[in-house]
């Protein structure tokens, strides 16, 4: 891989962090539902442009694949959950947005550190990439432990996903087609199994609040 494609994949990895920190300081539903779908697209053209360099026509597939799901078929259906649900804000979170942020960066700190000693192994000339996708899971995973409402963890779990295929696209060059395709599968079902339960949530409590199910506990 040439140093031009690999800046331009740390360039991309950059733009799916700072997407990452933007979902963690939004506090509008239909925003973070926004910003889901550019780091989706973000991540189609990064696989595409892994492929491109590596010659590798499944990463193609991924690609495709990824657009389908990430960009159109999942922030849809998301869409409609908001509508049916008439949900627009999340403004209950667990840590007000300046501490939250500032946890986020000293995640991403972490995050870097964490994966030198990793990246210095790998073959990849992209392997400064390793760093930004561990910091865009953590980032993910902070997202929903810091929110009171489901579907913005339902978000931040996707998010999470996306830093993982981001990782295994440029560290590794992609992972074998049944193991994406299962994958693809799997999030897609979980989306699905998540809108159900959200549902269930708001027809029971009338609110989406998860802290509501601690009253489960006592029935």
């Amino acid at each position: 891989m040439s140093p031009l494609f690999a800046q331009l994949i740390n360039l991309l990895g950059a733009v799916l962090l700072l997407l990452a920190f933007a979902m963690i300081s939004q506090r509008r539903i239909l925003s973070l539902i926004h910003l889901f779908t550019l780091q989706g697209a973000t991540l189609v053209i990064a696989t595409a442009v892994v492929g491109h360099v590596t010659q590798q026509p499944h990463l193609y597939v991924s690609a495709g694949l990824t657009f389908v799901l990430k960009v159109v078929l999942i922030p849809v259906l998301l869409h409609r959950v908001i509508d049916r649900l008439n949900v627009r804000w999340d403004i209950e979170t667990l840590i007000n947005i300046p501490t939250t942020m500032l946890i986020g960066i000293l995640l991403v700190i972490f995050a870097f550190n964490l994966a030198l000693p990793i990246a210095q192994l790998s073959t990849s000339v992209a392997r400064g990439s390793l760093g930004i996708a561990l910091a865009c899971v953590l980032l993910s995973f902070l997202m929903m432990i810091t929110r009171a409402k489901a579907v913005p963890q339902v978000i931040g779990f996707l998010s999470m996903e996306n830093g993982l295929f981001f990782a295994a696209t440029s560290a590794t060059y992609g992972m074998p087609m049944v193991v994406e395709l299962g994958i693809a599968l799997d999030v897609l079902i979980g989306v699905l199994i998540l809108g159900v339960f959200m549902f269930q949530i708001r027809e029971k409590f009338d609110s989406l609040d998860i802290r509501h199910l601690e009253k489960l506990k006592e029935e």
